[in-house]
């Protein structure tokens, strides 16, 4: 009865917008899947994996099908602030367009530096406009940290000289959702590591407006696009963690859904690169995978067409999408261990994290590493 009650809620939402005007004159979504050679069936295994990756029931799947349909009922303002672009690139850049990207390319990007055509007083006037004209519909998704305070002049946009925070917080003030996309845009990523010398900040620092973080260096696409979807089915925010990240794609570590776990748990790990242990697949604990610390879905989601991930391809996880992992995940290639540092409690649940010290965590992994390793060797 609770997932029935939902789905009529949701069928109504979808049934409102589907009689709202389009943004702009795009061609219909099935059209430009089929023009990329999707068919109909792939798209709808497409909608299916969505929906398991937000966990709803598989019967929610032609609701989150017509969800993407509509995309082009929501416009979205996409701002970059000081970054290297990468998230924009985790969707755009692919010499063969996912359905995620394919979607994403659908949605009326009113504004977008990389991808648009106006440049100058155009780009701006083209800001200004979607701001006033869609005032309280449209989702703000932000790329990267945002020099505050006195150091605002660090990012200077566009022919008016407006500082970066200036921007972010007048797109900020009229949006319906707020995204920061990206590590950086989530918790100051490298542009905030020590000695931070712009005072780089998360969005979350700039607006008093909710923000739902995204983070990731960068976030796959599907974390980009789910949120979208799922803004567009609830027309509300997603559950949260205590990082304002979204439970659906940051509620698990790494580490609990790794290929390699297996090989945590029987003791096999990798003492350098190159050596038998790399080549068999062992686990990259050793040299210096932060898996068991990170909250994230790569594990489960990968990168590329679903092609493979950095754990895969030999290397562990730096821990990217945690706050300040940038001075406190590294060396990147050592095991945190005995590193005391506040941050998570990576035995914790994604509700908790943030509320204890790593320090004993890290030493009972590295006890069990030290101690599987030598029953194995018995």
């Amino acid at each position: 009865m609770e997932y029935q009650a939902l789905h009529d809620r949701l069928t109504a939402r979808l049934n409102a917008l589907s009689k709202a005007p389009k943004f702009g004159e795009q061609k219909p979504i099935g059209a430009v899947l089929e023009e990329n050679g999707v068919s109909r069936r792939d798209f709808m295994k497409w909608a299916a994996g969505v929906t398991t990756l937000l966990a709803l029931p598989a019967s929610f799947t032609p609701l989150v099908a017509e969800a993407a349909e509509l995309t082009d009922r929501i416009p979205v303002v996409w701002l970059h602030m000081a970054e290297c672009t990468g998230c924009s690139e985790s969707l755009l850049r692919s010499d063969a367009p996912t359905i995620d990207s394919l979607i994403f390319d659908y949605i009326s990007l009113e504004y977008h530096e990389t991808v648009m055509a106006a440049s100058g007083w155009q780009a701006e006037h083209n800001l200004e406009e979607a701001i006033k004209n869609y005032k309280g519909r449209y989702i703000l998704m932000v790329e990267g940290g945002i020099p505050a305070g006195s150091s605002e002049f660090y990012l200077t946009v566009g022919p008016m000289g407006k500082h970066g925070a200036e921007h972010a917080r007048e797109a900020a003030a009229n949006a319906a959702a707020i995204f920061a996309i990206g590590t950086c845009s989530s918790f100051g990523g490298v542009q905030a590591a020590h000695p931070n010398p712009t005072n780089a900040q998360p969005l979350s620092k700039i607006t008093n407006k909710p923000v739902i973080n995204v983070p990731g260096c960068p976030p796959s696409e599907k974390n980009i696009v789910g949120n979208v979807l799922h803004y567009i089915l609830f027309g509300t925010l997603p559950a949260l963690d205590a990082y304002n990240r979204p439970k659906w794609a940051y509620g698990m570590r790494i580490h609990d859904l790794c290929e390699r776990r297996g090989r945590f748990d029987a003791g096999e790990f990798v003492q350098e690169f190159g050596d038998e242990g790399a080549k068999k697949g062992y686990c990259l604990y050793k040299v210096g995978c932060k898996g068991p610390y990170t909250f994230n879905n790569c594990s489960r989601e990968r990168f590329n067409q679903h092609t493979s991930w950095p754990v895969q391809a030999g290397h562990g996880c730096i821990g990217c999408s945690e706050p300040d992992f940038w001075d406190k995940m590294g060396p990147f290639e050592e095991p945190l261990a005995f590193k005391p540092f506040s941050s998570i409690d990576a035995d914790a649940t994604a509700d908790k994290v943030g509320v204890a010290l790593l320090t004993a965590t890290a030493i009972g992994i590295a006890a069990h590493a030290a101690i599987s390793a030598f029953k194995k060797s018995e």
